[in-house]
C-alpha cells in the first residue's frame, strides 16, 4: 500500500515566480514546470506579474497553486517588464525596500527569476546584498547568457550556450528564411535578413537551416576594408547561385562602416534607453540592402523578422529542456542552495534531455557569452560546420525545399 504524505517537506512555505525582459515561447513552459515541481514539495505557488515591477508599490501578486497552466502557449502569463529594482540614469529611485517590505507582506520564502542577464543579476544582487533566497532560471532568444553548456566537436571541447527560448527561436527563423527563398529565387534578388541579436550571432546563424548561405554578426565589425572584402564575397556568392538569389541573416547589433560619418557603427531604431541602459536597435538590413544594391548593382530587399522569432508556441526542445531545468530546481530547493541557475552541462540532442545533464552555476559568474570563434569563418562571412554541428542538436537537420529542376534554353537556330 502506498502512503501519502501527508506533509511534505516545504508545507507552508511559498515560492514566487517572475519573469523580465523580453519574451520567448518558452517561458510559459518555464513557469509552468517550476510551479509544478516546487507544489509537488509542499510549497505554495505565487506568481509575480510584471517582472520586478510586480514586487514594487503594492505589489501585484497571483496564485497559481492548483490552477491550471497551459506551458505551450508562448510568451509569458506573468506578463513582463525590463524594471531595473536599483538605481539607474532612467529612474534613479531605490526599489529594493519596496520589494523587501512585499516579499514580507506576501510571505514570499523563496523567489525564481526567469530572465537574462539583466533580470537575474538583480536578483542575484538582492541574494548578496539583503540574503533574499532566490534561484535563477535562464531564458533569452539571443542565446547570449553564459550557461557553461559544453559542446564537442571532433574532439574539441567549445564553451557554447543553451538557454530556453533559444531553440523555438532558432526554429521560427529556419522556417522564415526557408519561406523567403521563393520570393528571393522568383525576382533573382538579395534579401538582406534583420534578425534580434543585439550583442551576439547565435540565433542569426539558424537561419542556414533555411538555406542562407553568408551572415553577419555582431561579434566582427564591418570596417572599411571588410566592407569591401564583403562585398567581394556576396557578388561572388551571388553569381554563382544557380537562381541568382541570396538570403543574408544579419544581426540587428553588426557594427557596420558608414561611408558619410566615416565610422563603424550599429543602427539605432530609437536613442531611448530602458532602465538597464540598452538602446533600441533596428534598421541595419535597410542599410546593407541599400549599400549592396549601390556598390553590385544587383537588386537587393531588406526583410526585418522583428518579434517574430520570439512569438509563438513553445517548441518540443524548449519544452523539454524547460523540463529538465525545473527538476535540477529541485535539488536546488532541497539542498537551499541559492544563488544558483539550472544550467545543461553539455550540448544533448532532445532525447538526451535528462536532469543528469544539468547542473547549476553561481548567478553572479553568469555575463554574456559571443559566439565562439570556432563557430564563425571570419573571413568568408559565414557559420563552420562546428556550428552546424551545435545547431543541429536542436534542429536536427535542415529544412529547406529546393525547385531542383532546369529547363533547357531554347536557341533559335534550332527551331529551323
Amino acid at each position: 500500500m502506498i502512503i501519502m504524505q501527508k506533509n511534505k517537506l516545504f508545507q507552508g512555505k511559498t515560492l514566487a515566480i517572475l519573469s523580465g525582459g523580453g519574451d520567448t515561447p518558452a517561458i510559459n513552459s518555464s513557469i509552468e514546470s517550476v510551479r509544478n515541481r516546487a507544489s509537488l514539495l509542499g510549497f505554495k505557488v505565487f506568481g509575480v506579474r510584471h517582472g520586478w515591477k510586480g514586487l514594487i508599490g503594492e505589489g501585484d501578486i497571483v496564485d497559481l497553486t492548483n490552477q491550471p497552466y497551459n506551458g505551450w502557449y508562448g510568451g509569458s502569463a506573468l506578463r513582463s517588464s525590463r524594471t531595473n529594482p536599483f538605481p539607474s540614469k532612467k529612474n534613479p529611485e531605490n526599489r529594493v525596500p519596496q520589494i523587501l517590505h512585499n516579499l514580507e507582506k506576501y510571505k514570499i520564502d523563496v523567489l525564481v527569476t526567469i530572465g537574462g542577464d539583466d533580470t537575474n543579476g538583480a536578483a542575484k544582487r538582492l541574494y548578496e546584498t539583503e540574503g533574499i533566497p532566490v534561484i535563477g532560471f535562464p531564458k533569452t532568444i539571443d542565446n547570449d547568457l553564459r550557461t557553461r553548456t559544453m559542446h564537442n566537436f571532433n574532439g574539441e571541447d567549445i564553451e557554447a550556450v543553451l538557454c530556453p527560448g533559444f531553440p523555438s527561436a532558432a526554429k521560427a527563423i529556419a522556417e522564415y528564411t526557408a519561406k523567403l527563398k521563393t520570393t528571393a529565387e522568383s525576382h533573382s534578388r538579395i534579401i538582406v535578413l534583420e534578425v534580434m541579436g543585439r550583442d551576439a550571432g547565435w540565433l542569426t546563424g539558424s537561419a542556414i537551416f533555411g538555406g542562407a548561405e553568408l551572415g553577419l554578426v555582431p561579434e566582427y565589425e564591418i570596417t572599411k576594408e571588410r566592407k569591401e572584402v564583403f562585398f567581394e564575397t556576396v557578388k561572388e556568392a551571388y553569381m554563382q547561385s544557380p537562381k541568382k538569389s541570396l538570403i543574408i541573416p544579419v544581426s540587428e547589433g553588426v557594427r557596420w562602416y558608414n561611408e558619410k560619418e566615416d565610422k563603424v557603427d550599429v543602427v539605432y531604431a530609437s536613442s531611448e534607453v530602458d532602465e538597464y541602459g540598452h538602446p533600441r536597435f533596428g534598421g541595419i538590413s535597410g542599410v546593407i540592402a541599400s549599400d549592396i544594391s549601390k556598390r553590385l548593382k544587383i537588386e537587393a530587399r531588406a526583410q526585418i523578422t522583428g518579434y517574430y522569432a520570439r512569438s509563438g508556441i513553445c517548441r518540443k526542445y524548449d519544452r523539454r529542456l524547460t523540463t529538465t531545468l525545473a527538476d535540477k530546481i529541485v535539488d536546488l530547493l532541497l539542498k537551499e542552495e541559492f544563488g544558483q541557475m539550472p544550467v545543461i552541462k553539455k550540448m544533448v540532442p532532445y532525447e538526451e534531455l535528462e536532469e543528469y545533464n544539468a547542473a547549476s552555476i553561481d548567478m553572479g559568474q553568469i555575463g554574456n557569452k559571443p559566439l565562439p570563434e570556432q563557430y564563425y569563418n571570419v573571413d568568408k562571412f559565414s557559420f563552420s560546420e562546428a556550428y552546424i554541428d551545435f545547431l543541429s542538436k536542436i534542429l536536427k537537420y535542415m529544412r529547406y525545399e529546393d525547385f531542383e529542376y532546369d529547363f533547357p534554353i531554347v536557341i533559335p537556330e534550332d527551331l529551323k
